[in-house]
């Protein structure tokens, strides 16, 4: 597989998030779903609805999420419903919750590691292409979160998440936390969602990863830290798999102060194996040449 191409600019702001998304030359035909994370209440560090907002006109998109697998405010339809209207996704965009009503639609992998099967909100079967706008961070579980696990626990069913979270034990969202899988296995389980999600659009994507907020802990988080590493930029690719790797390298490469913290996550937690896996699997590859847009 021939090197992927990587974009990057130093600046963080909307009209970059453009820029960047601009410099891939690609056209998302039909109805474009815009993945985003809405950030769990009370997490003061998720990226704000206005500073996406240039992006997703540009490509009269429609902001799409997933009920989540745990307590919180994105549990069920009507909490989630509310908390998109709180931190005002619903106030700009058009919004599609994936999994608001059951049946989920189950795609298969056939080459999957860990997971044969996967489970994702019925409604991205009304989309044509996605668009994948990341807050590249740390997580609690993953090490760290970004276009790969927007690719597969972000577009699971609360279903779905059970499912990988167990590595293929259940997809019951009481039973699955009884059965959480061993790390590795977890990692692996993500990359092979998010193959079958890359499949599904058949090349009609394109990831852009905000490398900034840099805390240690995912939007997912009520209770998050502060960032502990200051603001490396912004990201994009049609390859998530080389895009995820171009951000882990530019964090490795910092001399910040907090990167020893940030790293101590993503290893404690095998991260990079999630990265590792997915290029296994051949839907990306780790090689890549970055191409400054500053």
């Amino acid at each position: 597989m021939e090197k992927a191409k990587v974009y990057f600019t130093k600046e963080l702001t909307p009209e970059a998030v453009v820029r960047a998304f601009d410099a891939l030359g690609k056209q998302l035909p039909g109805k474009v779903a815009v993945k985003v994370h809405s950030g769990e209440e009370g997490n003061q560090n998720f990226l704000r609805p206005p500073f996406m907002r240039p992006m997703i006109e540009k490509v009269d998109g429609t902001v799409v999420e997933c009920n989540t697998a745990y307590d919180g405010a994105r549990n069920t339809t009507e909490r989630h419903v509310k908390l998109l209207k709180k931190h005002e996704w619903s106030k700009y965009f058009s919004v599609d919750l994936l999994d608001a009503e059951g049946p989920d639609l189950v795609l298969n992998i056939p080459n999957g590691k860990v997971l044969k099967t996967n489970e994702v909100g019925k409604d991205i079967a009304k989309y044509d292409s996605l668009l994948v706008l990341s807050h590249f961070k740390g997580h609690p579980m993953g090490g760290y979160g970004g276009a790969l696990k927007q690719l597969s626990i972000g577009c699971a069913s609360s279903a779905g998440k059970a499912w990988i979270h167990s590595g293929g034990f259940s997809n019951d969202v009481n039973e699955c936390w009884k059965h959480t899988a061993e790390q590795d296995a977890f990692c692996e389980a993500m990359a092979d969602a998010a193959a079958s999600v890359v499949e599904y659009f058949k090349g009609n994507a394109a990831y852009v990863n905000m490398v900034c907020n840099l805390s240690v802990d995912c939007d997912c988080c009520a209770v998050a830290e502060d960032p502990c590493m200051k603001d490396i930029g912004i990201l994009s690719s049609l390859d998530p798999v080389a895009l995820d790797q171009a951000c882990m390298d530019l964090i490795y490469q910092s001399n910040d102060p907090g990167r020893a913290h940030f790293l101590e996550r993503v290893e404690s937690r095998h991260g990079t194996h999630t990265i590792d896996a997915a290029a296994a699997l051949g839907f990306g590859t780790k090689e890549y040449e970055l191409i400054s847009l500053d």
